[in-house]
């Protein structure tokens, strides 16, 4: 009932035409039931009596029924389907947004394919609910009311032999639906794992090809999909089986109407063209009858699907768990790490352990250390996708915590190792973190960027469509972007994964100057991967486990014989030596 109440909430706004195809329906059944009672006088006053005015009387009537049905259930499939159209938009539409202001953390802990499932198949199995099932709900329980009405008025006795038959027909078609509800759950999580296995595939087809695992791919899918098909036709089978079994209930009740409607008519309590009538209506209520169980099976597998779809909507999104309240001032770009600890939800250990850091203003922090040491979750923390588990961050010595995200996200710029690109225009790209910029300020950054020389070769300039993942681009053209892009939105706070490690010699060099003019007064956090940043950098924190083992200058830490030397003589020093002799700079 709890579903139900959340569904209604989608279909209020929507409640004039959901009224409209109930009245719909409700012409639709009273029709389906005169069809029946007219029966009567075609018997009784047609053949029997021979009356004349009601041989035309009868065929005028049904062809007035025939056309009220007609107009009518054209008005309720109508009516129902837009609304239940625009309900599933709206829920889509609610979902998908929800997704999106969910924290990072649950996106990373939550496979992509099992959320796009939610979206596009668990919803798909709602709409069906909503816009076939509840027109079937409305229209065939009004129906059957109509056709009970009928046979009660023609001989209230007879119609104890069906009436009495209904409990019995509804104990099935609850057990059933139950069992399908529990299928169809299942069934839906399956489709996930299905969506998971063809997004990870397919967006990594390179590596797919390049190691020759098209053939482990296509099993993987193969066994997922097996397992998916096995739960269908497990729902199909337990579903199927209530046609049957309502046939065979009503059989029996059908067999002992004509036993004693018969017998009624034999000893002239009842006449041939009333025993009919009731024949036909007691007959026609099978169709309802059948209708709604199907509908009934149908919406238990909708109950599953809404079940998962309103646990991610119940979940509480950032701007719900947001504490601030004040809206962040344009900082100057002061940053400070007060004892700041962090703990992932599913570890024991903590990822960070009393971090304590200073930047001042147009400082360049550079982080130093191996893989795992907590250097990424540190970063993690300024915009706060993940929430510090104690201490507190400041900028310009305002606690983050109490300002809005919003405020705060506005006042950082992001350059990730992993570039991410839009399947949009390079303009729409670049303007992507201010999307009312002027034409001359996007252009503006992409210069600043290095990039205004490679876009205007491109074969339609700044309104030339990225494809998917930028393949259309190199890598270095792909970095400028993203710094275009961070540029263009001017923040005070920056915070950059390099990532030069795989660009060629003359696109470093490029990437290099960009990233210059990019970091030039502002607060800079670098996961260092570049000799040259590290070199230049105002502090260098050495994170370890979670901790800060060292920090200090590069000139300084280098003298000491602790991690810093270590680290560097692992990843810099190589760097260091070859350089000179393939005629390269480190700077």
């Amino acid at each position: 009932m709890r579903l139900y109440i959340r569904l209604f909430q989608y279909i209020k706004p929507y409640r004039r035409w959901l009224i409209g195809s109930v009245a719909c329906a409700g012409i639709v059944s009273a029709m389906t039931a005169s069809y029946a009672w007219l029966i009567k006088p075609v018997i009784d006053d047609v053949f029997i009596r021979k009356d004349e005015a009601m041989l035309i009387i009868v065929p005028a009537a049904i062809i007035i029924v025939s056309l009220l049905k007609g107009l009518s259930s054209y008005g309720q499939s109508y009516m129902m389907r837009y609304a239940g159209s625009w309900i599933i938009a709206d829920l889509r539409k609610a979902l998908y947004r929800q997704m999106l202001l969910l924290p990072v953390g649950y996106h990373t802990e939550q496979a992509t394919g099992q959320l796009i499932s939610r979206i596009i198949h668990d919803v798909e199995v709602m709409q069906n609910a909503v816009s076939t099932v509840v027109k079937d709900l409305f229209q065939q329980t009004l129906t059957l009311i109509g056709l009970v009405a009928v046979v009660l008025y023609q001989d209230w006795q007879l119609a104890l032999f069906v009436v009495l038959g209904m409990p019995i027909l509804t104990y099935p078609i609850v057990l059933i639906g139950k069992r399908l509800r529990e299928i169809g759950r299942k069934g839906q999580e399956r489709a996930g794992d299905l969506t998971n296995i063809l997004q990870e595939a397919l967006a990594g087809i390179r590596i797919v090809k390049a190691f020759g695992r098209e053939d482990f791919e296509a099993d993987r899918f193969n066994n997922r999909n097996v397992a998916y098909y096995k739960t269908v036709v497990k729902s199909v089978a337990i579903g199927e089986i209530t046609s049957p079994l309502i046939e065979t209930i009503l059989s029996f009740a059908i067999g002992a109407v004509i036993w004693y409607g018969g017998s009624r008519v034999i000893a002239d309590a009842m006449t041939p063209g009333t025993f009919f009538s009731f024949i036909a209506a007691a007959s026609m209520m099978y169709a309802p009858i059948k209708s709604l169980s199907r509908a009934n099976n149908q919406l238990q597998q909708a109950m599953a699907a809404a079940e998962r779809v309103f646990s991610v909507l119940d979940l509480k999104n950032e701007r719900q768990r947001d504490s601030g309240k004040a809206l962040m001032p344009r900082l100057k770009g002061a940053v400070e790490f007060q004892s700041v600890s962090f703990v992932y939800s599913d570890a024991e250990a903590p990822a960070l352990s009393g971090i304590t850091l200073k930047a001042a203003p147009g400082d360049l922090v550079a982080l130093v250390g191996s893989s795992g040491a907590g250097k990424t979750t540190l970063i993690n923390l300024i915009p706060r996708f993940y929430e510090a588990s104690s201490g507190q961050i400041l900028m310009d010595g305002i606690p983050i915590q109490s300002v809005t995200l919003a405020s705060l996200r506005a006042q950082i710029g992001i350059v990730s190792q992993e570039v991410v690109l839009f399947d949009e225009s390079v303009r729409w790209n670049i303007a992507y973190g201010r999307p009312d910029a002027s034409d001359a300020q996007i252009k503006a950054a992409a210069k600043a960027a290095y990039a205004d020389a490679f876009i205007d070769k491109l074969p339609m300039g700044y309104d030339t469509l990225i494809e998917k993942g930028g393949a259309n681009l190199s890598g270095g053209e792909r970095q400028r972007l993203a710094i275009a892009r961070a540029l263009l939105k001017d923040p005070p706070i920056l915070i950059l994964d390099e990532a030069t490690s795989a660009l060629d010699t003359e696109s470093e060099f490029i990437i290099r100057k960009a990233l210059a003019g990019l970091m030039e007064n502002r607060t800079t956090f670098v996961i260092a991967h570049r000799l040259s940043t590290i070199q230049r950098a105002s502090c260098i924190y050495v994170i370890d486990q979670g901790r800060i083992a060292e920090q200090g200058r590069h000139d300084d830490l280098i003298q000491r014989d602790g991690l810093y030397r270590k680290v560097y003589r692992m990843q810099f020093k190589e760097i260091e030596d070859i350089a000179p002799r393939e005629g390269l700079s480190v700077e």
